[in-house]
Protein backbone atom coordinates (compact mmCIF):
# COMPACT_ATOMS: atom_id res chain seq x y z
CA UNK A 1 0.00 0.00 0.00
CA UNK A 2 1.35 3.34 -0.97
CA UNK A 3 1.61 5.66 2.49
CA UNK A 4 -0.35 9.04 2.83
CA UNK A 5 0.91 12.71 2.28
CA UNK A 6 -0.33 15.19 5.04
CA UNK A 7 0.18 19.18 4.98
CA UNK A 8 0.42 20.85 7.94
CA UNK A 9 1.70 24.65 8.37
CA UNK A 10 5.11 24.24 6.69
CA UNK A 11 5.04 20.38 7.01
CA UNK A 12 4.76 17.49 5.15
CA UNK A 13 4.09 14.15 6.26
CA UNK A 14 4.87 10.97 3.70
CA UNK A 15 4.42 8.29 6.00
CA UNK A 16 5.01 5.75 3.17
CA UNK A 17 8.22 7.14 3.18
CA UNK A 18 9.18 7.58 6.68
CA UNK A 19 9.76 11.55 6.15
CA UNK A 20 9.09 14.64 7.31
CA UNK A 21 10.17 18.08 5.88
CA UNK A 22 9.64 21.79 6.80
CA UNK A 23 9.94 24.07 4.02
CA UNK A 24 11.03 21.22 1.70
CA UNK A 25 13.76 20.48 4.19
CA UNK A 26 14.07 16.95 5.95
CA UNK A 27 13.51 16.74 9.69
CA UNK A 28 15.38 14.50 11.78
CA UNK A 29 12.63 12.32 13.10
CA UNK A 30 12.83 9.08 14.53
CA UNK A 31 10.51 5.77 12.95
CA UNK A 32 8.07 5.76 16.17
CA UNK A 33 7.81 9.62 16.09
CA UNK A 34 6.61 9.26 12.15
CA UNK A 35 4.02 6.33 13.12
CA UNK A 36 2.84 8.62 16.08
CA UNK A 37 2.58 11.94 14.25
CA UNK A 38 1.23 9.86 10.70
CA UNK A 39 -1.61 8.68 13.35
CA UNK A 40 -2.32 12.07 15.21
CA UNK A 41 -2.23 14.08 11.87
CA UNK A 42 -4.56 11.33 9.80
CA UNK A 43 -7.48 11.99 12.66
CA UNK A 44 -6.89 15.87 13.22
CA UNK A 45 -9.14 17.39 15.62
CA UNK A 46 -9.92 13.64 17.16
CA UNK A 47 -8.84 12.39 20.84
CA UNK A 48 -6.75 8.89 20.23
CA UNK A 49 -6.14 7.15 23.29
CA UNK A 50 -2.94 6.38 24.64
CA UNK A 51 -3.31 2.35 23.59
CA UNK A 52 -4.17 3.35 20.12
CA UNK A 53 -1.08 5.94 19.73
CA UNK A 54 1.06 3.31 21.40
CA UNK A 55 -0.09 0.14 19.58
CA UNK A 56 0.98 2.53 16.04
CA UNK A 57 4.85 3.38 16.90
CA UNK A 58 4.99 -0.21 18.77
CA UNK A 59 2.92 -2.88 17.13
CA UNK A 60 2.55 -6.12 18.54
CA UNK A 61 5.13 -5.18 21.35
CA UNK A 62 4.32 -4.10 25.37
CA UNK A 63 6.00 -1.04 26.02
CA UNK A 64 5.66 1.22 29.13
CA UNK A 65 3.46 4.11 28.85
CA UNK A 66 6.27 6.95 29.77
CA UNK A 67 7.84 5.40 26.13
CA UNK A 68 4.82 7.50 24.62
CA UNK A 69 5.08 10.41 26.56
CA UNK A 70 8.79 10.84 25.54
CA UNK A 71 8.09 10.48 22.06
CA UNK A 72 5.22 13.50 21.83
CA UNK A 73 7.93 15.23 24.11
CA UNK A 74 10.37 14.70 21.03
CA UNK A 75 7.78 15.68 18.18
CA UNK A 76 6.66 18.80 19.97
CA UNK A 77 9.81 20.10 20.47
CA UNK A 78 10.39 19.39 16.83
CA UNK A 79 7.39 20.44 15.23
CA UNK A 80 7.51 23.87 17.85
CA UNK A 81 5.05 26.43 18.15
CA UNK A 82 1.97 26.17 16.24
CA UNK A 83 1.96 29.57 15.75
CA UNK A 84 3.72 28.72 12.13
CA UNK A 85 -0.31 27.65 11.00
CA UNK A 86 -1.37 30.88 12.17
CA UNK A 87 -3.39 29.23 15.31
CA UNK A 88 -2.71 30.99 18.53
CA UNK A 89 0.71 29.82 19.15
CA UNK A 90 -0.22 26.39 21.01
CA UNK A 91 0.97 23.26 20.81
CA UNK A 92 0.43 21.00 17.49
CA UNK A 93 -0.20 18.04 19.85
CA UNK A 94 -2.47 18.73 22.83
CA UNK A 95 -2.70 16.75 26.07
CA UNK A 96 -6.09 15.46 27.09
CA UNK A 97 -5.31 14.59 30.29
CA UNK A 98 -5.92 10.85 31.44
CA UNK A 99 -6.75 9.92 28.08
CA UNK A 100 -4.70 10.65 25.61
CA UNK A 101 -3.55 13.18 22.37
CA UNK A 102 -4.95 15.39 19.46
CA UNK A 103 -3.98 16.96 16.95
CA UNK A 104 -5.04 20.82 17.16
CA UNK A 105 -3.67 21.58 13.55
CA UNK A 106 -5.37 22.00 10.39
CA UNK A 107 -4.28 18.94 7.49
CA UNK A 108 -4.66 18.58 4.10
CA UNK A 109 -3.76 15.30 2.82
CA UNK A 110 -2.16 15.67 -0.13
CA UNK A 111 -2.81 13.24 -3.45
CA UNK A 112 -1.47 10.14 -3.41
CA UNK A 113 -1.35 10.02 -7.37
CA UNK A 114 1.53 8.19 -8.47
CA UNK A 115 3.77 10.05 -10.86
CA UNK A 116 3.81 8.97 -14.39
CA UNK A 117 6.24 6.45 -15.59
CA UNK A 118 7.69 7.23 -18.71
CA UNK A 119 6.86 4.71 -22.18
CA UNK A 120 9.40 2.59 -22.79
CA UNK A 121 11.05 2.57 -26.79
CA UNK A 122 8.70 -0.51 -27.53
CA UNK A 123 5.36 -1.18 -28.08
CA UNK A 124 4.05 -1.95 -23.84
CA UNK A 125 0.99 -3.61 -22.61
CA UNK A 126 -0.40 -4.53 -19.77
CA UNK A 127 -3.42 -7.31 -19.78
CA UNK A 128 -6.08 -6.40 -17.43
CA UNK A 129 -7.49 -9.12 -14.91
CA UNK A 130 -9.93 -10.74 -17.25
CA UNK A 131 -13.46 -10.25 -15.91
CA UNK A 132 -15.76 -13.46 -14.89
CA UNK A 133 -18.96 -13.56 -16.17
CA UNK A 134 -20.64 -16.68 -15.63
CA UNK A 135 -23.19 -17.53 -12.99
CA UNK A 136 -20.41 -19.39 -11.34
CA UNK A 137 -18.09 -17.75 -8.88
CA UNK A 138 -15.25 -21.14 -9.15
CA UNK A 139 -14.71 -19.91 -12.86
CA UNK A 140 -13.11 -16.83 -11.05
CA UNK A 141 -9.83 -18.92 -10.69
CA UNK A 142 -10.30 -19.68 -14.61
CA UNK A 143 -10.44 -16.05 -15.91
CA UNK A 144 -7.34 -15.30 -13.48
CA UNK A 145 -5.54 -18.70 -15.37
CA UNK A 146 -6.66 -17.05 -18.73
CA UNK A 147 -5.43 -13.28 -17.80
CA UNK A 148 -2.13 -14.91 -16.60
CA UNK A 149 -1.53 -17.35 -19.44
CA UNK A 150 -2.19 -14.27 -21.76
CA UNK A 151 0.75 -12.60 -20.00
CA UNK A 152 3.10 -15.08 -20.23
CA UNK A 153 2.26 -15.59 -23.99
CA UNK A 154 2.96 -12.00 -24.70
CA UNK A 155 5.69 -11.47 -22.59
CA UNK A 156 8.21 -13.82 -24.61
CA UNK A 157 7.71 -11.71 -27.71
CA UNK A 158 10.93 -9.21 -27.57
CA UNK A 159 9.47 -6.73 -29.42
CA UNK A 160 7.14 -6.06 -26.88
CA UNK A 161 7.42 -4.35 -23.04
CA UNK A 162 4.47 -6.54 -20.94
CA UNK A 163 3.90 -5.29 -17.35
CA UNK A 164 3.76 -8.47 -14.86
CA UNK A 165 1.12 -10.56 -13.79
CA UNK A 166 1.26 -8.57 -10.25
CA UNK A 167 1.11 -5.14 -10.88
CA UNK A 168 -2.01 -6.12 -13.92
CA UNK A 169 -3.62 -7.73 -11.05
CA UNK A 170 -3.55 -4.93 -8.68
CA UNK A 171 -6.76 -3.66 -10.83
CA UNK A 172 -8.51 -6.16 -10.35
CA UNK A 173 -11.99 -5.45 -9.80
CA UNK A 174 -11.44 -1.62 -9.65
CA UNK A 175 -13.23 0.49 -12.01
CA UNK A 176 -10.65 2.62 -13.61
CA UNK A 177 -10.49 4.76 -16.95
CA UNK A 178 -8.06 3.47 -18.46
CA UNK A 179 -6.05 6.33 -19.47
CA UNK A 180 -5.17 6.41 -15.86
CA UNK A 181 -4.38 2.63 -15.18
CA UNK A 182 -1.63 3.21 -18.18
CA UNK A 183 0.10 6.22 -16.62
CA UNK A 184 0.31 4.00 -13.94
CA UNK A 185 1.88 1.44 -15.36
CA UNK A 186 3.73 3.26 -17.93
CA UNK A 187 2.11 1.16 -21.09
CA UNK A 188 0.19 2.62 -24.22
CA UNK A 189 -1.70 -0.35 -24.79
CA UNK A 190 -4.14 -2.36 -22.47
CA UNK A 191 -5.80 -5.91 -23.36
CA UNK A 192 -9.42 -6.04 -21.63
CA UNK A 193 -11.94 -8.93 -21.20
CA UNK A 194 -14.63 -11.42 -20.26
CA UNK A 195 -14.37 -14.84 -20.15
CA UNK A 196 -17.43 -17.74 -19.42
CA UNK A 197 -17.16 -20.93 -18.90
CA UNK A 198 -19.98 -23.83 -18.95
CA UNK A 199 -21.20 -26.87 -20.35
CA UNK A 200 -17.54 -28.12 -21.73
CA UNK A 201 -17.94 -24.44 -24.00
CA UNK A 202 -15.67 -21.54 -23.48
CA UNK A 203 -16.38 -17.83 -24.40
CA UNK A 204 -14.08 -14.88 -24.53
CA UNK A 205 -14.47 -11.58 -25.23
CA UNK A 206 -11.30 -9.75 -25.93
CA UNK A 207 -10.41 -5.80 -26.85
CA UNK A 208 -6.82 -3.97 -27.31
CA UNK A 209 -7.17 -0.45 -26.57
CA UNK A 210 -4.70 2.52 -27.26
CA UNK A 211 -4.87 4.24 -23.81
CA UNK A 212 -2.91 7.49 -25.32
CA UNK A 213 -5.65 8.01 -28.32
CA UNK A 214 -8.50 6.25 -26.85
CA UNK A 215 -9.05 4.07 -30.06
CA UNK A 216 -9.91 0.17 -30.29
CA UNK A 217 -7.23 -1.21 -32.62
CA UNK A 218 -8.53 -4.34 -32.30
CA UNK A 219 -11.73 -6.37 -30.40
CA UNK A 220 -13.64 -10.31 -31.41
CA UNK A 221 -15.47 -13.04 -29.48
CA UNK A 222 -14.07 -16.35 -29.35
CA UNK A 223 -16.71 -19.41 -28.44
CA UNK A 224 -15.01 -22.32 -28.52
CA UNK A 225 -14.90 -25.85 -27.26
CA UNK A 226 -13.00 -25.65 -23.64
CA UNK A 227 -10.83 -28.10 -25.00
CA UNK A 228 -9.60 -25.45 -27.83
CA UNK A 229 -8.66 -22.74 -24.90
CA UNK A 230 -4.58 -23.08 -25.20
CA UNK A 231 -5.45 -22.75 -29.13
CA UNK A 232 -7.75 -19.12 -28.08
CA UNK A 233 -5.02 -18.02 -26.62
CA UNK A 234 -2.51 -18.54 -29.07
CA UNK A 235 -5.22 -16.69 -31.13
CA UNK A 236 -5.35 -14.13 -29.12
CA UNK A 237 -1.35 -13.40 -28.74
CA UNK A 238 -1.04 -13.41 -32.96
CA UNK A 239 -4.04 -11.33 -33.05
CA UNK A 240 -2.27 -8.42 -30.85
CA UNK A 241 1.39 -9.01 -31.95
CA UNK A 242 -0.01 -8.04 -35.28
CA UNK A 243 -1.68 -5.04 -34.60
CA UNK A 244 1.34 -3.98 -32.50
CA UNK A 245 4.33 -5.20 -34.68
CA UNK A 246 2.89 -5.57 -37.68
CA UNK A 247 3.84 -8.58 -38.40
CA UNK A 248 3.82 -12.24 -36.87
CA UNK A 249 6.92 -13.11 -34.68
CA UNK A 250 6.10 -16.47 -33.40
CA UNK A 251 8.24 -17.35 -30.01
CA UNK A 252 9.15 -20.84 -29.56
CA UNK A 253 6.17 -23.29 -28.27
CA UNK A 254 5.36 -23.65 -24.52
CA UNK A 255 4.70 -26.81 -23.07
CA UNK A 256 0.66 -27.03 -22.13
CA UNK A 257 -0.87 -29.35 -19.95
CA UNK A 258 -2.84 -32.44 -21.44
CA UNK A 259 -5.32 -32.00 -18.56
CA UNK A 260 -7.58 -29.28 -17.66
CA UNK A 261 -7.76 -30.56 -14.23
CA UNK A 262 -4.00 -30.11 -13.86
CA UNK A 263 -4.39 -26.81 -14.85
CA UNK A 264 -7.17 -25.68 -13.00
CA UNK A 265 -4.88 -27.11 -9.92
CA UNK A 266 -1.56 -24.97 -10.58
CA UNK A 267 -3.72 -21.97 -11.42
CA UNK A 268 -5.02 -22.36 -8.25
CA UNK A 269 -1.77 -23.46 -6.73
CA UNK A 270 0.45 -20.63 -8.06
CA UNK A 271 -1.69 -17.75 -6.24
CA UNK A 272 -1.00 -19.61 -2.67
CA UNK A 273 2.80 -19.02 -3.45
CA UNK A 274 3.62 -15.90 -1.78
CA UNK A 275 1.51 -16.38 1.82
CA UNK A 276 1.61 -17.99 4.78
CA UNK A 277 2.87 -21.99 5.66
CA UNK A 278 -0.71 -23.15 5.54
CA UNK A 279 -1.56 -21.84 2.15
CA UNK A 280 2.28 -23.14 0.73
CA UNK A 281 1.09 -26.79 2.47
CA UNK A 282 -2.50 -26.36 0.03
CA UNK A 283 -0.51 -25.39 -2.74
CA UNK A 284 1.84 -28.52 -2.35
CA UNK A 285 -1.46 -30.73 -2.15
CA UNK A 286 -2.35 -29.08 -5.61
CA UNK A 287 0.91 -29.03 -7.41
CA UNK A 288 0.82 -32.71 -6.46
CA UNK A 289 -1.78 -33.47 -7.91
CA UNK A 290 -1.57 -31.75 -10.65
CA UNK A 291 1.77 -33.69 -11.72
CA UNK A 292 0.20 -36.98 -10.91
CA UNK A 293 -2.48 -36.14 -13.37
CA UNK A 294 -0.20 -34.86 -16.07
CA UNK A 295 3.54 -35.70 -15.69
CA UNK A 296 4.59 -34.00 -18.47
CA UNK A 297 3.38 -30.34 -17.10
CA UNK A 298 6.14 -28.38 -16.76
CA UNK A 299 5.01 -24.95 -15.06
CA UNK A 300 3.72 -27.49 -12.50
CA UNK A 301 6.78 -29.04 -11.55
CA UNK A 302 8.17 -25.38 -11.97
CA UNK A 303 5.43 -23.91 -8.86
CA UNK A 304 6.29 -27.56 -6.97
CA UNK A 305 9.91 -26.53 -7.01
CA UNK A 306 9.32 -23.23 -5.98
CA UNK A 307 6.61 -24.62 -3.46
CA UNK A 308 9.55 -26.62 -1.93
CA UNK A 309 12.01 -23.11 -1.98
CA UNK A 310 9.21 -21.62 0.37
CA UNK A 311 9.10 -24.49 2.43
CA UNK A 312 12.95 -23.86 3.54
CA UNK A 313 11.66 -20.59 4.24
CA UNK A 314 8.93 -20.68 6.16
CA UNK A 315 10.39 -23.52 8.54
CA UNK A 316 13.49 -21.52 9.20
CA UNK A 317 16.10 -22.91 7.21
CA UNK A 318 16.62 -25.34 4.06
CA UNK A 319 17.00 -28.90 4.87
CA UNK A 320 19.15 -31.50 2.80
CA UNK A 321 15.95 -33.46 1.45
CA UNK A 322 14.06 -30.25 0.83
CA UNK A 323 16.84 -28.69 -1.25
CA UNK A 324 17.62 -31.68 -3.34
CA UNK A 325 13.65 -32.35 -4.20
CA UNK A 326 13.13 -28.86 -5.29
CA UNK A 327 16.50 -29.01 -7.24
CA UNK A 328 15.55 -32.28 -9.18
CA UNK A 329 12.29 -30.97 -9.63
CA UNK A 330 13.21 -27.56 -11.35
CA UNK A 331 15.76 -29.98 -13.81
CA UNK A 332 12.32 -31.40 -15.10
CA UNK A 333 10.86 -28.63 -15.70
CA UNK A 334 13.10 -27.43 -17.74
CA UNK A 335 13.56 -30.91 -19.58
CA UNK A 336 10.48 -30.86 -20.18
CA UNK A 337 10.22 -27.13 -21.25
CA UNK A 338 13.49 -25.57 -22.49
CA UNK A 339 11.94 -23.09 -23.64
CA UNK A 340 9.98 -21.27 -20.34
CA UNK A 341 11.95 -18.87 -18.75
CA UNK A 342 9.97 -18.99 -15.58
CA UNK A 343 11.04 -22.73 -15.52
CA UNK A 344 14.70 -21.21 -15.74
CA UNK A 345 15.18 -19.12 -13.66
CA UNK A 346 13.87 -20.96 -11.16
CA UNK A 347 16.32 -23.86 -11.73
CA UNK A 348 18.97 -20.81 -12.00
CA UNK A 349 17.87 -19.63 -8.68
CA UNK A 350 18.40 -22.84 -6.78
CA UNK A 351 21.61 -23.50 -8.37
CA UNK A 352 23.14 -20.73 -7.00
CA UNK A 353 22.04 -22.03 -3.48
CA UNK A 354 23.59 -25.06 -3.93
CA UNK A 355 26.92 -22.90 -5.48
CA UNK A 356 26.78 -24.38 -9.01
CA UNK A 357 27.86 -20.79 -9.49
CA UNK A 358 28.64 -21.29 -13.89
CA UNK A 359 25.60 -23.40 -14.29
CA UNK A 360 23.36 -20.53 -12.38
CA UNK A 361 24.56 -17.97 -14.18
CA UNK A 362 23.97 -19.62 -17.70
CA UNK A 363 20.70 -20.78 -16.88
CA UNK A 364 19.83 -17.10 -15.99
CA UNK A 365 20.98 -15.67 -19.09
CA UNK A 366 18.66 -18.65 -20.90
CA UNK A 367 15.78 -17.02 -18.76
CA UNK A 368 16.59 -13.52 -19.61
CA UNK A 369 17.23 -14.46 -23.62
CA UNK A 370 13.73 -16.33 -23.39
CA UNK A 371 11.64 -13.82 -21.87
CA UNK A 372 13.52 -10.31 -21.63
CA UNK A 373 9.93 -9.28 -19.86
CA UNK A 374 10.39 -11.83 -16.82
CA UNK A 375 10.38 -9.63 -13.92
CA UNK A 376 11.15 -12.33 -11.32
CA UNK A 377 13.65 -13.47 -13.26
CA UNK A 378 15.68 -10.18 -12.93
CA UNK A 379 14.42 -9.57 -9.25
CA UNK A 380 15.84 -12.82 -9.04
CA UNK A 381 19.29 -12.01 -10.56
CA UNK A 382 19.46 -9.19 -8.37
CA UNK A 383 19.59 -10.99 -5.17
CA UNK A 384 22.57 -13.44 -6.20
CA UNK A 385 24.00 -10.73 -8.08
CA UNK A 386 24.71 -8.20 -4.66
CA UNK A 387 25.53 -11.77 -3.02
CA UNK A 388 28.33 -12.14 -5.68
CA UNK A 389 29.75 -8.64 -5.01
CA UNK A 390 27.84 -7.26 -8.64
CA UNK A 391 26.11 -4.54 -6.56
CA UNK A 392 25.63 -2.17 -8.88
CA UNK A 393 24.54 -4.89 -10.94
CA UNK A 394 21.72 -5.90 -8.57
CA UNK A 395 20.57 -1.96 -8.06
CA UNK A 396 20.15 -2.27 -12.41
CA UNK A 397 18.33 -5.49 -11.99
CA UNK A 398 16.07 -4.95 -9.08
CA UNK A 399 15.56 -1.72 -10.60
CA UNK A 400 14.36 -3.30 -14.46
CA UNK A 401 12.11 -5.46 -12.06
CA UNK A 402 10.08 -2.54 -10.79
CA UNK A 403 9.80 -0.97 -13.72
CA UNK A 404 8.48 -4.58 -15.21
CA UNK A 405 6.48 -5.24 -12.30
CA UNK A 406 5.66 -1.54 -10.26
CA UNK A 407 3.27 -3.10 -8.08
CA UNK A 408 5.22 -6.29 -6.81
CA UNK A 409 4.96 -9.25 -4.25
CA UNK A 410 6.75 -8.57 -0.85
CA UNK A 411 9.46 -9.99 -1.69
CA UNK A 412 10.73 -7.45 -4.26
CA UNK A 413 11.25 -4.96 -1.36
CA UNK A 414 13.45 -7.50 0.51
CA UNK A 415 15.45 -7.52 -2.33
CA UNK A 416 15.65 -3.99 -3.17
CA UNK A 417 16.40 -3.46 0.56
CA UNK A 418 19.18 -5.58 0.86
CA UNK A 419 21.38 -4.38 -2.26
CA UNK A 420 20.28 -0.66 -1.11
CA UNK A 421 22.06 -2.06 2.06
CA UNK A 422 25.10 -3.56 0.22
CA UNK A 423 26.04 -0.40 -1.72
CA UNK A 424 26.01 1.52 1.34
CA UNK A 425 22.76 3.34 0.88
CA UNK A 426 21.20 2.68 4.28
CA UNK A 427 18.74 5.23 4.87
CA UNK A 428 17.19 4.52 1.20
CA UNK A 429 17.28 0.95 2.31
CA UNK A 430 15.40 1.51 5.97
CA UNK A 431 12.81 3.46 4.04
CA UNK A 432 12.41 0.65 1.37
CA UNK A 433 12.19 -1.74 4.18
CA UNK A 434 9.70 0.27 6.34
CA UNK A 435 7.52 0.00 3.81
CA UNK A 436 4.10 -1.50 4.47
CA UNK A 437 4.61 -4.34 1.62
CA UNK A 438 7.22 -5.65 3.35
CA UNK A 439 8.03 -4.37 6.89
CA UNK A 440 6.31 -7.35 8.83
CA UNK A 441 8.17 -10.32 6.63
CA UNK A 442 11.91 -11.39 7.09
CA UNK A 443 13.07 -8.64 5.32
CA UNK A 444 13.54 -7.03 8.66
CA UNK A 445 17.25 -8.51 9.51
CA UNK A 446 18.44 -5.98 6.57
CA UNK A 447 16.25 -3.03 8.09
CA UNK A 448 18.10 -3.64 11.67
CA UNK A 449 21.47 -3.91 9.86
CA UNK A 450 20.64 -0.21 8.08
CA UNK A 451 19.65 0.88 11.50
CA UNK A 452 22.61 -0.05 12.64
CA UNK A 453 25.33 1.56 10.52
CA UNK A 454 23.30 4.85 10.63
CA UNK A 455 24.04 4.61 14.08
CA UNK A 456 20.65 4.52 15.24
CA UNK A 457 21.17 1.09 17.55
CA UNK A 458 17.76 1.11 19.74
CA UNK A 459 15.48 1.11 16.82
CA UNK A 460 17.99 -1.55 15.20
CA UNK A 461 17.98 -3.56 18.21
CA UNK A 462 14.19 -3.41 18.76
CA UNK A 463 13.78 -4.69 14.66
CA UNK A 464 15.94 -7.63 15.66
CA UNK A 465 13.80 -8.37 18.51
CA UNK A 466 10.62 -8.37 16.17
CA UNK A 467 12.25 -10.12 13.53
CA UNK A 468 13.44 -13.28 16.26
CA UNK A 469 10.02 -13.46 16.87
CA UNK A 470 9.36 -14.65 13.65
CA UNK A 471 12.71 -16.60 13.52
CA UNK A 472 13.31 -17.88 16.59
CA UNK A 473 16.00 -20.04 15.39
CA UNK A 474 17.89 -17.56 13.39
CA UNK A 475 21.98 -17.45 13.63
CA UNK A 476 24.19 -14.97 11.23
CA UNK A 477 26.60 -17.78 11.32
CA UNK A 478 23.61 -20.18 9.74
CA UNK A 479 22.30 -17.25 7.46
CA UNK A 480 26.26 -16.39 6.31
CA UNK A 481 26.92 -20.47 5.49
CA UNK A 482 23.63 -20.90 3.43
CA UNK A 483 23.31 -17.81 1.45
CA UNK A 484 25.27 -18.50 -1.97
CA UNK A 485 28.04 -15.53 -1.26
CA UNK A 486 30.65 -15.28 -3.92
CA UNK A 487 32.49 -11.87 -2.46
CA UNK A 488 33.99 -11.83 1.17
CA UNK A 489 33.93 -8.24 1.51
CA UNK A 490 30.09 -8.26 0.74
CA UNK A 491 29.45 -10.79 3.08
CA UNK A 492 31.69 -9.30 5.90
CA UNK A 493 29.86 -6.04 5.46
CA UNK A 494 26.03 -8.19 5.94
CA UNK A 495 27.97 -10.04 8.81
CA UNK A 496 28.95 -6.33 10.57
CA UNK A 497 25.41 -5.06 10.20
CA UNK A 498 23.75 -8.04 11.70
CA UNK A 499 26.11 -8.05 14.28
CA UNK A 500 25.77 -4.33 15.22
CA UNK A 501 21.95 -4.83 15.18
CA UNK A 502 22.12 -7.41 17.98
CA UNK A 503 21.22 -10.41 15.59
CA UNK A 504 22.72 -13.55 17.25
CA UNK A 505 25.88 -15.14 16.26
Amino acid sequence: MQGSRFAFGPFVLDSGAGTLLRNDVPVAVGYRGIKLLAALVGRPGEILEKAELMDAAWPGTAVEEGNLTVQIALLRKLLGPAADAGNGGGEWIATVPRVGYRFTGAVEQLGAKRKPLPLPGKPSIAVLPFVNVSNDPEQESFADGLTEDLITDLSRISGLFVIARNSAFAYKGKAMDVRDIAQDLGVRYLLEGSARRAAGRVRINAQLVDAVSGDHLWAERFDRSLEDIFAVQDEVTGKIMEALLGRLRTPPPRNRPKSLEAYDLCVRARKLMDDTPQTAREAHLMLTRAVSLDPEYAEAYRWLAMNHWMGWVHSGGPTETARSVALELARKAVAIDPNDAGCRWVLAYLLSYERSFGEADAEFAKAIKLDPNEADAWAALSDIAVLAGRVEDGLEHIRKAFRLNPFPASWYYLTLGQAQYAAGEYQAAVETLRRDETYRTSSRRFLAASLAQLGRFDEARAEAELFLVGNPHFTTRHWAATEPFRDAATLEHFVDGFRKAGLPE
